[in-house]
């Protein structure tokens, strides 16, 4: 990475950083107008942020789909919130091929059972509370994101660790469609655990993107 490319990545981080602090911050003292803003903007910063790190293509793409999930479910009503989901679901795909693209170690097996086992319970549990015709479109997506969450658990800590707050928030919505009790100030909680989730699925993914210098060798005398 050429210095100007360093500065550019750390300009843009710091930027994803304010803009998710403002937009928090405007969440617990509900200021409407500053959470419209700023929500729309931060995974377009952090998909600039991993194509400055040169980061693969399905990334920027995966954040992107986030972005238009985000603007649909800030519109509200049921209908932009099913197409807000097909936008999480479309970057899910994203996020699917690249790992596929970059290879991933092995799952544990009674990790992909935990998966499994925690995606099973969660739809039972939440399925009597959800309105009918939202339990198939809902229980497809979190296959669908748990299958993701398993991947990133695969390609490495950051994105795991990401995959499973991705999990953690889409959970936290579902439970507010079934009338469950939630966290004070929900959004709050939904948002933190959302932005946190790109970021260590972005960080991750765009790690071994970035060449690291070669361990300067001691001189040892003759």
């Amino acid at each position: 990475m050429t210095p100007a490319a360093g500065r550019a990545t750390t300009v843009l981080r710091a930027l994803f950083a304010l803009l998710t602090a403002v937009h928090l911050g405007a969440l617990l003292v509900d200021a409407t107008t500053a959470v419209h803003l700023t929500k729309p903007a931060l995974m377009p910063v952090l998909a600039v942020w991993a194509v400055a790190r040169g980061g693969p293509w399905p990334l920027p793409a995966a954040l992107l789909c986030g972005c238009g999930g985000d603007v649909l479910l800030q519109i509200g009503g049921e209908t932009a919130f099913l197409a807000g989901m097909g936008c999480f679901a479309a970057g899910h795909l994203c996020y699917l091929a690249l790992f596929a693209r970059a290879g991933r170690r092995r799952t544990a097996p009674w990790a992909a059972a935990g998966y499994g086992a925690a995606w099973l319970g969660t739809v039972a549990l939440l399925w009597p509370g959800l309105a009918p015709h939202l339990r198939l479109p809902i229980a497809g997506y979190s296959l669908l994101l748990t299958v993701m969450a398993l991947a990133a658990l695969g390609a490495g800590v950051w994105t795991g660790l990401g995959g499973a707050l991705f999990m953690l928030s889409d959970t936290l919505i579902a439970a507010g469609l079934a009338d469950w009790p939630r966290p004070p100030v929900p959004q709050f909680w939904i948002m933190a655990t959302y932005t946190a989730a790109q970021w260590l699925l972005a960080a991750g993914a765009t790690r071994d993107a970035v060449p690291r210098p070669a361990p300067e060798r001691a001189l040892v005398s003759p």
